[in-house]
């Protein structure tokens, strides 16, 4: 069918046929046009769905914050001419905190065919494994660098997740992890909850949900690993 499939990729060093659509291979096999944020990973990890595909006749475009709206919206030409086309996420789903969700909303505008494809999202699965509130959540990407300003939304997200009962998500880069750990246990109260949830459907799977006061007793090591922090109300 000639439609736009969002593809999933990987969290992590995992066998893809654990986490992937078993269909996934018969999939790619019929699209030569493909996005992606980094062509280089992109056709590694088609090649690992299906070492059988010939990467070299396939068509790639590059999607980045360095993507132009008018390179964006040629993106789509094959599909307009009948030809499926796959959109891959760096890591996870595309479209969900991934640039990907401009394409779609491109290809809406062109009443063109959207299939998602199911796959991991480290968002919802650490949402899932937390125990939380999973009828009201947020998801709020990364906090602010600077950390007078990061300990501000801290606060304020421990505020949300106390008075509106919303859980509150958000993410880190993996290097700056252990010093995010330390402000949200200095800046927030003793009973509120805090998951981490770390190296998701890998080997190394780590999700605790716990007081910050018994987090301040057992401090994980988080440096360079990807985490998901969830906040909860008392």
């Amino acid at each position: 069918m000639a439609a736009l499939y969002l593809i999933p990729n990987l969290l992590g060093d995992t066998p893809w046929y654990r986490v992937l659509t078993a269909d996934l291979p018969e999939i790619i096999s019929g699209i030569r046009y493909f996005i992606a944020e980094d062509i280089r990973n992109a056709r590694r990890f088609l090649k690992k769905i299906n070492p059988e595909t010939d990467i070299d006749a396939l068509h790639f475009y590059e999607l980045n914050k360095f993507t132009t709206d008018e390179q964006k919206a040629g993106f789509l030409d094959p599909l307009k001419r009948g030809e499926p086309m796959g959109l891959l996420s760096e890591a996870g789903c595309p479209g969900v905190a991934d640039p990907g969700a401009d394409i779609v909303r491109i290809a809406h505008q062109h009443q063109l065919e959207v299939v998602p494809l199911v796959g991991p999202s480290s968002i919802l699965l650490g949402l899932m494994a937390s125990g939380l509130n999973g009828q009201q959540f947020a998801f709020h990407g990364y906090l602010p660098v600077k950390q007078p300003e990061r300990i501000k939304k801290i606060q304020f997200l421990e505020k949300q997740a106390i008075s509106q009962k919303q859980t509150q998500i958000f993410i880190e880069t993996p290097y700056r992890n252990n010093q995010m750990l330390q402000d949200i246990l200095h800046s927030c109260q003793p009973t509120t909850l805090l998951c981490i949830a770390a190296d998701l459907t890998t080997e190394s799977e780590f999700v605790r949900t716990l007081p910050v006061s018994a987090w301040k007793k057992q401090i994980p090591n988080l440096d360079k690993r990807p985490v998901v922090y969830l906040l909860g109300g008392h």
